[in-house]
């Protein structure tokens, strides 16, 4: 399916996914049938073989895109500082996806604060071309309207990157009555909605109320902001989380149900129509 923008989930398989997704070999080569981008957690946690990166690359179309994160010991333990080997140790293993590769996510924990910037811009600056990457920062500093947001602001704008925007509110209105979305709350930062205007590609990450029907009220922002992107020629990126990743499908429906009253020619996603695809896992 189509989308003149860039669309998709935290990661590309869940067990509940198995009987609603297109058929195919792989779960990959499925939900890139349906969506046209992934998060890569999977390379925050664990460094994949050259050889799967291969495997991934032959099971998507030309104009899907990988947003990877850098692993955790990059962006986590080492706050970026002394990591080139790292970096090009891991760009080596996935350069098979090179030409599926959008910006790399960039996640920073609550612990890089304005002290650590120039590890940012170093880092960034020695990403060969026409590799870029996406900033997602967690410190409060950030997110203070005060001297360091702007240094980070500014530092971005001036080389053209995407600062990430994690939207939560949803997550945090929900009750923390059930451990799925007690462990969801504890995981995922709190933090204020911050758009960059970079003259990049925008980056949302949206984080789902667990009860779906909610998410109404909380997506009909985005909804009006990526129509207008769209319609001004832009291609943002917009990941869709839930509580429980398993009901993320549902979620994308109702999200593009909504997107496809404030623009023509966007099909609403139903998964609802799919066969059963029992003995495939």
């Amino acid at each position: 399916m189509a989308h003149p923008y860039f669309f998709g989930c935290p990661q590309w398989q869940h067990p509940a996914w198995n009987n609603v997704l297109p058929s195919g070999k792989a779960p990959l080569e499925r939900y890139s049938k349906v969506f046209n981008c992934v998060e890569g957690n999977t390379t925050f946690y664990a460094t994949p073989s050259h050889e799967q990166c291969l495997q991934w690359r032959l099971q998507v179309p030309g104009d899907f895109r990988f947003l990877l994160k850098f692993p955790r010991t990059i962006t986590h333990d080492r706050l970026l500082s002394g990591v080139d080997a790292g970096m090009r140790d891991f760009l080596d293993i996935i350069a098979p996806l090179t030409d599926v590769l959008g910006p790399f996510l960039l996640q920073l924990p609550a612990a890089f604060g304005p002290e650590h910037l120039n590890n940012l811009w170093r880092f960034v600056d020695a990403l060969p071309a026409p590799l870029k990457c996406t900033v997602e920062v967690r410190n409060k500093a950030f997110f203070s309207k005060g001297e360091a947001e702007k240094i980070l602001n500014r530092g971005l704008r001036e080389r053209h990157i995407a600062r990430v925007c994690l939207d939560s509110r949803a997550l945090f209105a929900a009750t923390p009555d059930n451990d799925i979305t007690l462990e969801a709350q504890r995981k995922k930062p709190r933090v204020p909605v911050h758009i960059l205007s970079s003259g990049v590609a925008p980056v949302i990450r949206y984080i789902g109320h667990p009860e779906l029907e909610t998410n109404r009220r909380y997506l009909a922002p985005w909804v009006e902001r990526i129509g207008s992107w769209i319609e001004q020629g832009i291609q943002p990126y917009f990941f869709l989380h839930m509580p429980d990743i398993g009901d993320a499908l549902s979620l994308t429906e109702l999200w593009t149900e909504l997107l496809s009253h404030r623009l023509t020619g966007i099909e609403a996603l139903s998964f609802r129509e799919q066969q059963p695809q029992m003995g495939l896992f």
